[in-house]
């Protein structure tokens, strides 16, 4: 059977309509409610839901860390609260996520950015110590995503949503790679979700500026997820191309964004696989909302992302993608990324 969210509604004040929400049985019954909201616009939030969440207690998320959501999770397991709201962009809501899953109570996602397919994912993206993580969860109870918030947001921020859905066409090209290869089982339901995501995206010539944009791009970013919760892993939404933004992450901290860096895994991979079509879109879906190509773009070196390149297979062991089905040695790797750049840079 298709696990789905409650309620789907993506519009123009949506987080003002929060109570109506949580007045539903089925999501709240005594109206023990705790509300997380990050440091950004927390207070602003904040002022919004008061007049219709009275008896809830606002939370505060400093950050989209690990300690961040234990302590969370820690305060909802003494409140004894029914449900959890998280609102804000990836971070804090990737941190409620699993802040509500340690206190084992569901979560309601508010989302006021799309930077990247968290929103309705059944994982948690989180920083540790030692770097980055991903931790399964339980899928938000349900989701609202509110436009106001998001024409606000950081436009670089809200055009990264764009490069993680785009990626899902590599992630499934990969998939059917390791089904061909290596016998991996494909849930076609999973697949035909993600893809249709990514296809509802793709060839759009609007951008971030219009309402009609943004909400094919926040349904997309929840159908992605979806997509993930029906397949039971991340496999219709992340492959090679993840594993070249994890690399980064590892090697070059700091350096960009979740979803800057899946498109520009995404185009790579389309690369490697010679698919000149389909990486001729890729690559002008990217240019065209001004999201980085190549590894210029977000201030490596050619030689930065073979390195690159060659750890990313290392990030997520046993998943079979394009990386590991051509084992490039390493002066290959720098031969094909020099392609790369001489095809596409500017």
């Amino acid at each position: 059977m298709l696990p789905a969210p409650l309620t789907m509604e993506v519009r123009r004040g949506a987080v003002a309509e929060l109570g109506a929400l949580l007045a539903d049985s089925r999501v709240a019954t005594s109206g023990r409610v705790a509300v997380a909201v990050g440091p950004g616009q927390g207070d602003h939030i904040e002022r919004l839901i008061a007049p219709t969440l009275d008896q809830a207690e606002v939370f505060r998320v400093s950050d989209g860390s690990v300690e961040a959501a234990v302590s969370l999770g820690a305060d909802l397991r003494k409140g004894a609260y029914e449900v959890v709201v998280g609102v804000g962009g990836g971070k804090t809501i990737d941190a409620t996520k699993y802040a509500a899953s340690l206190a084992g109570i569901p979560m309601v996602a508010v989302a006021t950015n799309l930077s990247h397919d968290g929103i309705c994912s059944p994982t948690a993206s989180l920083t540790y110590e030692g770097g980055k993580g991903t931790f399964g969860v339980p899928m938000p109870l349900a989701i609202l995503v509110d436009l106001d918030f998001v024409h606000n947001a950081p436009k670089s921020l809200v055009r990264a949503g764009i490069g993680d859905v785009v990626s899902n066409l590599s992630a499934i090209e990969d998939w059917q790679l390791g089904s061909v290869e290596r016998g991996e089982p494909i849930d076609g339901l999973a697949c035909s979700m993600s893809r249709t995501a990514a296809e509802a995206l793709v060839g759009r010539s609007d951008g971030i500026e219009s309402d009609a944009f943004l909400t094919v791009l926040a349904e997309s970013l929840i159908l992605s997820g979806m997509s993930m919760v029906v397949a039971g892993s991340s496999r219709p939404a992340s492959g090679g191309d993840h594993e070249i933004l994890h690399a980064v992450d590892q090697l070059f901290p700091g350096t960009s964004n979740h979803g800057e860096l899946a498109g520009i895994g995404a185009a790579f991979c389309f690369f490697l696989r010679e698919d000149a079509a389909r990486v001729a879109q890729v690559v002008d879906c990217l240019r065209r909302h001004e999201l980085p190509v190549v590894p210029a773009d977000i201030g490596l070196t050619g030689e930065q992302f073979a390195d690159v390149v060659a750890l990313a297979p290392s990030t997520r062991p046993g998943r079979y993608t394009i990386l590991e089905h051509l084992r490039m040695q390493d002066s290959e790797i720098r031969d094909r990324v020099g392609d790369y750049v001489r095809a596409f840079g500017s």
